[in-house]
């Protein structure tokens, strides 16, 4: 097969995956980014004289880029240096408790056992079973292929199977489902969360999600220098492979010619032709028509009550007294169900939020550094970025609520320095997203199949990226990358 011309719109981590293995089969590659560097919301905020993760903070599912990885016949290990954690995250709550929840599955269920009593402590190691079955049986069939239909879900994962399909659960609420296992609520909302990983209520989301719960009993790392060095890491390996970068590279348009993709125009009028596009970005801004009326047919943009969550986050440097933090710690109210109501049904941050901390200066000592530590802190917010114009009034209450939340759960904060950023301003970084940090929302038993596949409506354009199949969060966009580059190049084997 000949080499093709291929541009990659978005250096995020679906387009840096695609890029690097369509230029590994032999095609030249070319990324182009809106942006100054790699990362897309993988992204590096400066705050003071420092600068700090703004963007996801685990790192999970480490066979996906270990693969990606050995595919061009390097290792991972040579360009990224991941420290695994024996805690995975501390959690505390308004109404009292705090519990560790670690690495280790049996020392977990002797922390539970402390703090909820025995019968929560047999429930979380049936949950884990539960979600461990859930993930084996969806890892290949789903997670790691191209979209299918639930039909051919079913024959994928076969069907002398189909009671491992049933205990997938996409009828059943996370929430309800949750309720099998345990008996306390906080430990309801504990595990509930896990939702929120795709940015969706767990009182809406398939208890299917139960299974992000064992990606993370698999491995959770910590990468030194932060998360940029794995966007990083993939730069280094696209390079290696031949791709070409151009980045503060903003693309006015797609352009196709009877109804296939024919290049690209930038900002200022430059064009360059192309055999084929892969979109790394969201879904939305080509059904909206930001990329132009010639890919407008490309997929169907997601409305406000499809979307997933978005944010609110200040990227703070403080010091802190009171609750000691972990690497990862978690902050709940007592009314787990109201937040979601704020978020999804009425559109505003929520009153009593639950609040995500990430102390970027702590490994598993938990011990803070013998200066005012970087702190990313993390409230849900509505999606409706591109609608409400977060202004100082509504970044003061939403302060406010995560402030007092946090000093109800035993921690006090003296601030430095900070950076917010809102719907509003994750809008302005992802364009068309209105906010949305995860794509659509995992709602209904027919959610995860509402994703767009690799392959859009428009010949020649393909989609990476959380907003597309398999779905959102580092490895998960990685691969989306991948199924874009394995559907290309199979279309261009067809043509």
């Amino acid at each position: 097969m000949r080499a093709r011309k291929i541009l990659v719109i978005g250096a995020g981590m679906g387009g840096l995956a695609a890029a690097i293995d369509l230029a590994r089969l032999g095609h030249h590659v070319e990324v182009l980014e809106r942006a100054a560097d790699v990362g897309g919301k993988m992204r590096q905020v400066p705050v003071g004289d420092t600068a700090m993760d703004g963007g996801p903070t685990v790192f999970t599912m480490k066979w996906v880029f270990d693969s990606l990885f050995e595919d061009a016949g390097l290792a991972l290990d040579d360009y990224l240096t991941l420290l695994p954690a024996t805690i995975l995250a501390r959690h505390a709550w308004t109404q009292g408790g705090d519990l560790d929840l670690f690495a280790d599955r049996e020392e977990s269920a002797e922390a539970i056992r402390e703090f909820a009593g025995a019968k929560d402590a047999e429930g979380y190691l049936a949950f884990c079973k539960r979600s461990a079955s859930i993930y084996e049986t969806l890892r290949g069939p789903f997670i790691a292929s191209q979209k299918p239909n639930p039909i051919e879900l079913v024959a994928r994962v076969g069907f002398n199977r189909l009671g491992a399909m049933w205990e997938t659960a996409p009828h059943q609420t996370m929430w309800g489902a949750l309720g099998s296992y345990f008996r306390d609520t906080r430990l309801k909302q504990l595990f509930g969360r896990y939702a929120t990983y795709c940015g969706s209520s767990p009182f809406a989301a398939p208890a299917t999600l139960m299974l992000v719960s064992h990606v993370e009993q698999e491995g959770v790392w910590r990468v030194r220098g932060g998360m940029a060095q794995v966007a990083a890491a993939l730069k280094a390996l696209a390079i290696s492979q031949g791709v070409s970068f151009r980045f503060n590279a903003k693309v006015e348009r797609i352009e196709a010619r009877n109804g296939r993709v024919s290049g690209i125009v930038l900002n200022g009028g430059e064009a360059i032709a192309a055999d084929a596009v892969v979109f790394n970005g969201d879904i939305s801004a080509l059904g909206l028509g930001l990329l132009g009326p010639d890919v407008m047919p490309a997929t169907r943009p997601v409305a406000l009550p499809q979307r997933s969550q978005s944010a609110i986050t200040w990227c703070a440097t403080a010091r802190t007294s009171g609750l000691t933090l972990a690497h990862h710690t978690v902050l709940f109210s007592n009314d787990y169900k109201a937040e979601f109501d704020d978020v999804f049904g009425r559109h505003q941050p929520p009153k009593a939020p639950t609040i995500y901390i990430c102390a970027q200066d702590r490994d598993d000592a938990c011990a803070p550094p013998d200066r005012p530590e970087r702190l990313l802190i993390l409230m849900n917010a509505p999606a409706n970025g591109d609608r409400v114009d977060y202004g100082t009034e509504a970044c003061t209450q939403a302060k406010d609520s995560a402030w007092a939340m946090m000093m109800n759960c035993g921690l006090n904060l003296e601030i430095g320095q900070d950076q917010v950023t809102t719907p509003h301003g994750f809008n302005a970084l992802f364009p068309a997203s209105g906010g949305a940090l995860y794509g659509r929302a995992n709602h209904g038993p027919m959610a995860s199949f509402q994703r767009p596949g690799a392959r859009s409506g428009v010949h020649g354009l393909y989609l990476a990226g959380g907003s597309a199949h398999p779905g959102p969060g580092i490895p998960m966009a990685a691969l989306s990358g991948r199924l874009a580059a394995a559907r290309l190049q199979l279309d261009l084997a067809r043509a």
